[in-house]
């Protein structure tokens, strides 16, 4: 008795799945974002859209401060001289406005594309 293509196909496509690696967080885009003191450097966050990524965040000034966005409902507050990260599953395409909690007039916006 000879089994159908389909199901060949489908226990292929199985093992296949299986034998694949898992995406680690090393295979992902990581933006790099700096924060001193009142500035949010690059004003103009570029990250990819529909895409796992990580968007890394160093304090380099001599303040606390704190990365947030109402929009993306994220915040990640660091002390002085520290760097964290923020991994963010997938975004929709389009433009979001993020800012220093800390230090009010520090604003930046984040475009997905």
């Amino acid at each position: 008795m000879t089994r159908p293509p389909r199901l060949a196909r489908f226990v292929a496509l199985l093992l296949a799945a299986c034998a694949a690696e898992p995406a680690r967080a090393d295979d992902m885009p990581v933006i790099k974002v700096e924060m001193r003191d009142g500035v949010i450097l690059p004003a103009v966050i570029e990250v990819p859209a529909n895409t796992r990524f990580k968007l890394e965040i160093s304090n380099t000034g001599q303040s606390p401060v704190e990365f947030e966005s109402t929009e993306l409902k994220r915040e990640k507050a660091l002390s002085a001289g520290s760097t964290s990260a923020i991994v963010f599953r997938t975004l929709d395409a389009g433009t979001y406005q993020v800012f220093d909690d800390f230090h009010p007039d520090a604003k930046a916006t984040l475009v997905a594309k």
